[in-house]
């Protein structure tokens, strides 16, 4: 039940991300003197339209994988009055961009929300205004349990939250390490928090110098500001755009690194770049990771990482729809530019070659990016 309704709200989200940046397209389109023809929820087949006062044909489709627009004249090349490819070069670059924006705005908007409420600090230098803003430490709690070790053998499940041990009140992850370690080889009482009720159980730790418990550790910190929140938000949305671009980067040199280091004869280096592949690999997450585990979890853990999640997916839609690849806005932008540059027509057969290419590439790699979900699945 939990990965079902994980499922549906992952869906629901997705789409309604991918659809304000459609319509983000759309709004600037129009205000721009181009005719907006559609806009859809969800892709072809479509299941309802209806066309509106102004024009518009709105659309329901039965594929639920984001939204669309469709624009009168979407190729460079068309040139009459109300088509995209009449537009001038700086009508261009804002239509192309908006949904970057609104992206962005999104993202900016949803940390605001969590500022308000407990925003996660994810990284050490996080954002605050110090005069409006205080910390929240929420106690320990158990992530993964190991099959057949103490923490599992007692009764424990991923999610109790660790108050105390025997007695002794547990304040962050490295104080209850260090106490089971301490206690290696003994039968401990364990008190933790289970669906709001405080429960007690008895814990026989192994007698080992790793792994005394079984179960690896995690302890949220949240972030709250009452006026500061818009800052706050905005703050951090900025903080992480340049966190995913950096990852974004180390994301690629792990790859090319991994991808020229398999050709080399040397039997190390060779290792070296299976590890750097398996770095990248570990770091993506296609339709299958994002739906059947990460929303999942998010869903399970409660609406506030809900939320959180949706920001992150937000801001990395607009980092993504910036990178000057073939079918996606920054790289529908950077050929305009370069043909411009070149002051070489882009011909409508020209276009549609480009973007088919790299049409292409990107489904390439989101089914290289699926079969690596599918085989987390199975380890």
């Amino acid at each position: 039940m939990d990965l079902l309704l994980g499922i549906i709200i992952g869906i629901v989200v997705l789409v309604i991300l991918v659809a304000v940046h459609e319509l983000g397209h759309g709004i600037i389109a129009r205000r721009n003197g181009v005719v907006l023809e559609e806009f859809g929820i969800g892709f072809p087949p479509r299941a309802w339209s209806k066309k509106l006062k102004n024009g518009v044909v709105f659309s329901l489709n039965w594929l639920p994988l984001g939204g669309f627009v469709k624009l009168q004249g979407e190729h460079d090349a068309a040139n009459k009055k109300g088509d995209y490819g009449a537009a001038t070069f700086w009508q261009k670059t804002k239509i192309l961009l908006a949904g970057v924006l609104v992206n962005w705005i999104v993202a900016a908007f949803l940390l605001t929300v969590l500022a308000l409420v407990g925003l996660p600090k994810i990284i050490p230098n996080q954002f605050v205004v110090p005069a409006d803003t205080y910390q929240v430490t929420e106690p320990v709690a158990l992530s993964s349990l190991v099959k057949d070790y103490p923490a599992a053998k007692a009764g424990l499940k991923s999610g109790d939250k660790i108050t105390a041990l025997n007695g002794e009140p547990i304040d962050s992850t490295n104080e209850f390490i260090a106490l089971t370690k301490e206690n290696k080889g003994k039968t401990v009482a364990i008190q933790y928090v289970r669906d709001g009720k405080n429960e007690t159980t008895n814990v026989t730790l192994r007698d080992a110098d790793a792994a005394v418990f079984g179960s690896t550790l995690s302890q949220q910190q949240s972030i709250r500001a009452t006026w500061s929140a818009p800052i706050v938000g905005i703050a951090t949305t900025g903080q992480f755009t340049w966190v995913t671009i950096q990852g974004l980067g180390q994301l690629l040199g792990n790859l090319a690194s991994g991808l020229v280091g398999q050709l080399s004869p040397n039997q190390a280096t060779r290792n070296t770049a299976s590890t750097d592949l398996a770095a990248a690999g570990d770091s993506v997450a296609g339709p299958i990771g994002i739906l059947g585990t990460i929303f999942p979890a998010a869903s399970k853990a409660g609406p506030i990482e809900v939320l959180f999640l949706a920001a992150i997916i937000s801001l990395t839609l607009a980092v993504m729809n910036t990178l000057p690849i073939p079918s996606l806005d920054g790289g529908r932008w950077f050929v305009m530019v370069l043909y411009k540059l070149r002051k070489k027509k882009l011909t409508k057969e020209r276009e549609e070659k480009i973007q088919a290419i790299g049409f292409s590439v990107l489904m390439i790699l989101i089914v290289v990016v699926t079969i690596g979900d599918v085989a987390k699945l199975f380890k």
